[in-house]
Parts: C-alpha cells; structure tokens; sequence
C-alpha cells in the first residue's frame, strides 16, 4: 500500500509494538522467546511438545497472549513467566541506526505498546541503539495483563497517556492489533517480514496480511517507510 501523506500529516502520537516491528521477524529473536513458551507450557500442563506447542498456539491467538490464556486456564505467576520466557539472547538485534535516526526525527511523542514486558523491552532498544528513544513502554504489566489485541489494552493506554487516537498511528506486525486502533480512529501500518520468510515455529496466521479497512499501510521496511514520509 502506498502511504497516502495527507492522511499522515495530523498524527502527533507514534505507537510501536516492539517484537518482530522494531526489528526484523528475520532475525528470529522472537524464536528464542516462542520456545521458551512451549516449555513453559509444558511444565504447567505436563504435555509432550507437540501437544503443547498447540495449546500454546491456540493461545496465542484466542487470548491475544499465551501469558493471558494460561493465566486464565491455568492461574499462573505472571511475573514468573515474563522473567523465564525472556531470559533469552539478545545478540541476534543488530544496531540499527537509520531506524532509530527516522524514529527520532518524527514529530510528537513516541510510544511502545507491547505484549511483552519493559525489561525485554529495554533489552531489545539497547541493541537497536534507541534506550531513550521513546517516552515510555507500556507492557503488558501496564495493561493489567490483559493484552492487544483486546480493546481495554488500548483504552488504558490512551488514558495513561492522553492520547487521542485521531492524531496518532499505531505500527504492528499482527494485523489482528491493527483493528481496534482502526476502531478508534487511530492510522494503522502493518509491519510484515519477507514474502520468502517462513519458519517451523511461526504459524501461518502470524504472517497474515490482509486488504481490510483497518490496515491502512503496509511495509516492509519500517526505516524506509518512516524516512518517506514528508
């Protein structure tokens, strides 16, 4: 999709996921962190892997987190799993200069609205070059745990921070969390890895693009889309 800039030109509030958007789906971070959840799983639930790895899945996708699927199925510690399903390596993030330089030079303030939690969060804008880049992470201890793609994840964000939604712009590589954004008035840009990419623990429907009204952008190349715009 092409960026149509007048539509661009009143945002004042920039929101980014953080996995798989700020940096590339290719680098395979998120791989350490999806294996670490099977395990996880596996110990709550007592299944074999391959049977937890679908519970996990099937998590992921109607609870909107793994994390809030099995807080609800199961009442997990949710600090105990933040901390083990990210202690992880983080070498794989490569600094990425011209990213956080456009970042840098939008106009307005710049958020993170993540699934995760801010010490990932702080680990991963470490290697991109950008700790102080943005005004404040809003994780998913922030939302109360209850996650994107649900409505009251946005809602406390925009109340925490007085953000309108119809001057900001979310960026996200599921473009399940790209609808109530949508919903609210908010821009929308799905972020999305190579049309090559594939990998054994990525479902189908992570990689999902869609034509729908509430992705209004897409791209490639979060750098080269921030940089385009005038």
């Amino acid at each position: 999709m092409t960026i149509a800039a007048s539509r661009l030109s009143h945002v004042t509030d920039w929101v980014f996921d953080l996995d798989n958007t700020l940096y590339p789906r290719e680098c395979n971070l998120f791989a350490q962190i999806d294996i670490r959840i099977t395990h996880y799983v596996m110990d709550v639930t007592r299944l074999e892997f391959a049977a937890a790895r679908k519970l996990q899945k099937d998590y992921y996708r109607d609870f909107g987190t793994t994390l809030n699927g099995l807080m609800q199925q199961h009442r997990i510690d949710p600090d105990h799993f933040l901390n083990s399903v990210h202690a992880i390596d983080y070498s794989p993030v490569q600094p990425h200069p011209e990213l956080i330089a456009a970042i840098a030079d939008l106009p307005g303030r710049k958020f993170i609205l993540t699934n995760g939690d801010t010490g990932h969060a702080r680990s991963v804008l470490r290697k991109l070059g950008g700790d102080d880049l943005f005004e404040h992470v809003h994780d998913i201890r922030a939302m109360t745990y209850v996650p994107k793609p649900h409505k009251e994840a946005y809602d406390g964000f925009f109340a925490r921070h007085g953000i309108d939604p119809t001057c900001a712009i979310m960026f996200d590589d599921l473009e399940k969390n790209l609808v109530v954004p949508h919903e609210q008035g908010m821009a929308t840009v799905q972020v999305v890895a190579g049309e090559d990419f594939a990998h054994e623990q990525v479902d189908a429907w992570e990689l999902g693009r869609t034509t729908g009204p509430h992705v209004h952008h897409v791209t490639g190349d979060l750098a080269g889309f921030l940089r385009n715009l005038p």
